[in-house]
C-alpha cells in the first residue's frame, strides 16, 4: 500500500470502486444478505448524505464506511444502521478500525445517539471491530433471513453515543 491512509467524505465520483469494494463484501458470502450492488441512485437514497466516507491512498479508495436510516418515522431520526468494507486486498492494516471510527465522530456530529449493526456470526472480524470500537452484543437475531435457501443469524450490535442524546 502506497502512503498514508486519508478518511474523506465520499463523493458520487468514488461509486465504482466503493462498489467494487461492495461486491467483494457480497462474494464472501459473509457481510450481507443482499446478492448484488445497487445503483448509485438507488444506494445515495439509501444512505444519510452527510454519514459516508471512504479510506484512500493517494492512487485508490480501499474501503468505505455509511449510515443508513433504520425507520423513517422520526423519533428514531438520530439511529443509524452501520456500514464498513474494506477491500480484501487491503484487510488486517487498521482500515476497518479507522474507518468506523471516523464514522462514530461523524454520526454524533450530525445527531446520532445510536448506532446498531447485523453481522453474520461467521463475520468474526467485523464483530471484533465494532467491540473494539464502544459497540456491545445485544443478542442473536436467530433465523433471521434466508441466504441462497438457509436461514441465516445475525449478531445484532449497538453503540450508544456518550455526548448526543444524553439529556
Amino acid at each position: 500500500m502506497k502512503g498514508s491512509i486519508k478518511i474523506e467524505k465520499m463523493r458520487s465520483d468514488d461509486w465504482e470502486a466503493v462498489r467494487a469494494i461492495y461486491l467483494e463484501g457480497i462474494a464472501t458470502g459473509h457481510a450481507t444478505f443482499q446478492k448484488e450492488a445497487p445503483s448509485w441512485e438507488e444506494w445515495d437514497l439509501g444512505h444519510n448524505a452527510e454519514c459516508r466516507i471512504v479510506a484512500r491512498t493517494e492512487d485508490e479508495v480501499v474501503g468505505w464506511a455509511a449510515l443508513s436510516p433504520v425507520s423513517s418515522r422520526s423519533v428514531y431520526a438520530g439511529v443509524g444502521e452501520v456500514s464498513v468494507y474494506v477491500s480484501q486486498k487491503h484487510i488486517g492494516r487498521g482500515i476497518g478500525s479507522l474507518l468506523l471510527k471516523s464514522l462514530i465522530e461523524i454520526s454524533e456530529q450530525n445527531g446520532f445517539w445510536t448506532l446498531q449493526s447485523s453481522i453474520f456470526p461467521e463475520n468474526e472480524g467485523s464483530i471484533k471491530l465494532h467491540i473494539n470500537n464502544g459497540f456491545r452484543v445485544m443478542g442473536r437475531r436467530e433465523r433471521i433471513g434466508k441466504m441462497d435457501g438457509v436461514w441465516r443469524d445475525t449478531i445484532l450490535l449497538e453503540r450508544r453515543s456518550r455526548i448526543v442524546g444524553n439529556n
